[in-house]
């Protein structure tokens, strides 16, 4: 069903024009995520989130270090700005900008993000010592870029949203989205289970819900937890996600300008998804 427009305001502003436009429902959002570490704000749009959360999840899968995301997600962010474009420089594509004359693998296998992701791990593992260099060391080692200098100055970003998407800064990441739900519940497991691993989970199809247990050491129940809780959120447009609860918080589509919000029966040992 089409929204009706029934009321439209224009304000005056410090010399500009703000509109906000009304409807039968309620005002559509700006639609962006933000990780918030220390004093670093990291603010990205809906596809960069998606991409630097799959970064993340395929690197905790392989249990490789926060500073491999870091790496990941600073070099994406200056190859392509963290988009899966299908274009670049001769025959680059893709996230990384990997090249099929190179070796990377074919366009549509390039253009695949989480092969892409895979391969740019790959080429990560083989540099000695990788966690301890310089990003731009680190980045050049596998990417033979032509600028290698200007992938630190994506480093701050970089390891906010690393630090927020592997889990170790709690609720630390949240997406400001407009109201989204009618996700399934298997395409949700299906694709957690294809980024993490699988995780022990049940599904209530007749809820629409989706709940996601954690077993261990409580320090790392909660980062995976939260790892897994800011991967939804990150994927909530894309997967139809309308509600994420975990450690005493909860998330909503509805409400999410408001963020993670406490909420004293969001367990400490399970994620929990609502579709609707």
């Amino acid at each position: 069903m089409k929204l009706r427009w029934v009321l439209l305001v224009t304000v005056l502003v410090a010399g500009g024009l703000v509109v906000t436009v009304f409807t039968d429902r309620q005002p559509r959002r700006s639609e962006y995520c933000v990780a918030r570490v220390g004093d670093t704000v990291a603010q990205v749009d809906v596809e960069q989130a998606r991409w630097s959360s799959l970064m993340a999840a395929l690197a905790q899968n392989r249990g490789l270090p926060p500073r491999a995301t870091t790496i990941a997600i600073a070099t994406a962010f200056q190859e392509s700005k963290i988009r899966n474009i299908d274009y670049g420089d001769r025959d680059s594509v893709g996230l990384f900008q990997q090249r099929p004359s190179q070796g990377w693998g074919t366009v549509d296998q390039i253009m695949d993000p989480a092969y892409a992701i895979g391969r740019f791990y790959d080429g990560l593992e083989k540099v000695d010592g990788y966690a301890s260099k310089r990003i731009t060391v680190a980045a050049q080692e596998v990417q033979r870029s032509a600028f290698p200098g200007a992938y630190a100055q994506h480093e701050d970003y970089a390891r906010a949203l690393s630090s927020a998407l592997r889990g170790y800064s709690p609720a630390a990441f949240t997406c400001q989205l407009n109201p989204v739900g009618g996700g399934n519940v298997r395409t949700v497991a299906a694709d957690v289970d294809a980024a993490f691993g699988e995780i022990d989970h049940t599904s209530d199809e007749a809820q629409d819900e989706l709940t996601f247990r954690f077993a261990g050491a409580r320090a790392d129940v909660r980062a995976r937890g939260w790892a897994l809780a800011h991967y939804l959120v990150a994927n909530a447009e894309h997967l139809k996600v309308a509600a994420v609860s975990f450690d005493g918080r909860r998330w909503t589509a509805e409400d999410s300008p408001d963020g993670w919000v406490r909420d004293t029966g969001a367990g400490r040992d399970r994620v929990v998804a609502s579709l609707r």
